[in-house]
């Protein structure tokens, strides 16, 4: 991951729909949506969420499949791990193992474990 790539990742994000979107795309994992589901569950006009997720699958955080007249979006979840380590590789000074008790000051659920934050997990 690059300095653009996160940034155009980032920027992508900064909407509140967009955000919400993938936050439900994370959710749903490899099932994903089809853009109507999408729309109806986040009570978002079907012509404003198109705009959003075309928006996003630029960004590259969504991928897209036509199942017959539908498309079908999910969470790009390796690239958001990627940002994830991105953000975290040079915690501490690169030695990320020593910022694991920082953890409990964070508001993530405790029941994330630590071995799906690359960055964070232990050596």
């Amino acid at each position: 991951m690059d300095k653009l790539s996160a940034t155009s990742v980032f920027e992508s994000l900064s909407s509140g729909v967009r955000l919400d979107v993938f936050r439900l795309l994370v959710k749903k994992g490899l099932d994903g949506m089809v853009a109507g589901e999408i729309a109806t569950t986040l009570e978002v006009p079907p012509t404003n969420l198109s705009f959003h997720l075309k928006a996003l699958t630029q960004a590259r955080l969504l991928t897209v499949n036509q199942e017959g007249r539908y498309q079908r979006y999910r969470a790009n979840i390796p690239l958001m791990l990627d940002i994830i380590t991105y953000l975290t590789e040079e915690c501490c000074s690169g030695n990320p193992q020593h910022c694991i008790d920082l953890r409990t000051e964070s508001v993530c659920s405790p029941s994330v474990p630590l071995s799906t934050l690359p960055a964070l997990s232990k050596p």
